[in-house]
């Protein structure tokens, strides 16, 4: 059984990071690098505060992770050391558990039971960094090998994207003995973990040693291909069985203000991308931050990879903006009860936040002001309040004096609208919904038979574990349909929401 004790004799403590000075000046990941036995003996301390609870909210799918990670178990083995078994328990559940150990924000934190008192009980458990650790542990031992199908169905399926949910379905019908191709219309494999995640985030050796293990185990992949242009859709429907789109939520939300057209003012991925491919040898980024004063429009996640990616480049300064309240330090009952994602402002802080710039909230832009030669030079913002109106509809309403701040790189960081129109789509004759995303029934199947959906393209932009989740669930559901049943696991159903936003 676990220690009952652990939380009260071990305090709760997080991965170290570099130094600020250290970690902008280079673009590897923003933790330090510690020796095996060091870290394997820190982190065994850290499970040792999971108390096993008799229900355990971290893996229950409507508030912790939607995975259904069995995450009291790995803790209590790495508690004792079996890092091996460790590795089984997490693998069992969760594909890529080195990925999400880096990119997830870590609800099943929030929902630990730890958490309810947390000035009594010193916060929850270290979850997302012990299971980074039980991954990267599994790597270095050599545990993490290629598990091939032991019989071939003979049934092929086609994957449209290599995001994590893509991913996540071809790596599952792969091993269920499906013949599986996944196709990218990038150059290289792994959709937004490739080119919008910073490498300071996610290296991508580690997506690279992951992808070996998928072609090993007999996944194909096609890169430099736009499915509906490069192959058409008959062609598709010919040589396949079954499809999964996986193609995302990238239709990025713009802004009609004023002087939008100005030269340097960007979309955010517009400067994600190439400081991506920068990093992959590309060549220098067309869309840096060097020596420039930066204005970053919204204070999300993609806002926050903005900023960090800018303090590598070298700005001058950044200034992230955005028209809500400072969150509050402590959970609000009345707004996010426990166990659902607290609005509090340690967890809308990324390590980025900490490597400078100016963060000021309830501010919204008026217009970007342009010089002679048609270059942005600063941009216009007010003080805002945000109020909802009887539809339950956001409006933001000035409430102060407007004033300029200089601005020579606007990044517009402020949400995706849906899936991109795309000629595949039309092809395969499925049309988004209000959400502006591909409907299913509870099958995962498309108004086109054979043609599945999962990740963002279904759910909209969401977390890295929702989209592995769907994309396993999803496997499920295309392996039932072209075997007649499937003992693939289904961890989630379509429409299936966060507790937090029911």
């Amino acid at each position: 059984m676990a220690d009952p004790y652990g939380f009260l004799e071990v305090d709760r403590r997080d991965a170290p990071k570099r130094p600020v000075e250290e970690r902008v000046g280079d673009w590897r990941e923003v933790y330090q690098r510690q020796n095996a036995h060091e870290r394997a003996g820190e982190v065994a301390q850290q499970a040792r505060r999971c108390m096993d609870c008799g229900i355990p909210f971290c893996h229950s799918g409507s508030a912790g992770c939607p995975l259904g990670n069995l995450i009291p178990e790995w803790n209590d083995l790495v508690r004792r050391g079996r890092w091996d078994a460790a590795s089984d328990r997490l693998h069992a559940t969760n594909n890529f558990p080195e990925f999400t150990g880096r990119l997830c924000p870590a609800p099943c934190e929030s929902a630990c039971v730890l958490s309810i008192a947390e000035d009594h009980t010193g916060g929850s458990v270290t979850i997302k960094r012990i299971e980074q650790t039980i991954a990267d542990q599994a790597w270095m031992d050599g545990l993490v090998a290629p598990q091939p199908a032991a019989i071939a169905t003979g049934k092929r399926v086609a994957v449209v994207g290599s995001g994590p949910a893509g991913l996540a379905a071809a790596q599952q019908l792969t091993r269920a003995g499906h013949d599986v191709t996944v196709y990218e219309r990038d150059d290289r494999i792994g959709g937004l973990m490739r080119y919008g995640i910073p490498e300071y985030k996610l290296e991508k050796s580690a997506l690279d040693q992951r992808l070996a293990q998928m072609r090993a185990e007999g996944t194909r992949f096609v890169t430099d291909c736009e499915v509906g242009v490069d192959i058409g859709v008959e062609r598709l429907r010919t040589q396949y069985d079954a499809v999964v789109l996986a193609v995302g939520a990238l239709r990025a939300r713009d802004t009609a203000v004023d002087g939008r057209h100005l030269h340097g003012v960007h979309l955010a991925m517009e400067h994600l991308v190439p400081a991506n491919r920068e990093c992959e040898g590309d060549g220098p980024s067309q869309v840096s931050a060097a020596g420039k004063h930066v204005v970053i429009i919204g204070g999300g996640d993609t806002g926050a990879d903005c900023l960090g990616t800018a303090h590598r480049q070298g700005a001058r300064s950044v200034t992230q903006l955005d028209y809500h309240p400072e969150p509050p330090p402590r959970r609000d009952d009345s707004r996010s009860p426990w166990p659902t994602w607290p609005i509090v402002v340690s967890t809308r802080l990324s390590p980025a936040h900490a490597e400078g710039g100016e963060r000021r909230y309830e501010v919204a832009v008026q217009g970007f002001v342009g010089d002679d030669d048609g270059r942005v030079r600063a941009v216009q913002i007010a003080e805002v309040r945000v109020e909802r109106d009887e539809r339950g509809g956001r409006r933001v309403i000035p409430v102060g004096q407007s004033q300029q701040i200089p601005c020579e790189l606007a990044l517009l960081a402020i949400g995706f609208e849906g899936v991109e129109h795309m000629p595949l789509l039309d092809g395969l004759g499925v049309r988004l919904g209000p959400r502006g995303t591909v409907p299913c029934g509870q099958d995962w199947q498309t108004a086109a038979p054979g043609v599945f959906v999962c990740g963002d393209a279904h759910r909209g932009a969401s977390l890295i574990v929702w989209a592995i989740a769907e994309g396993r669930s999803a496997a499920h559901a295309v392996d039932a349909y072209l075997m007649g049943e499937s003992d693939l696991p289904s961890p989630v159903r379509p429409g299936a929401l966060p507790l937090s936003v029911v």
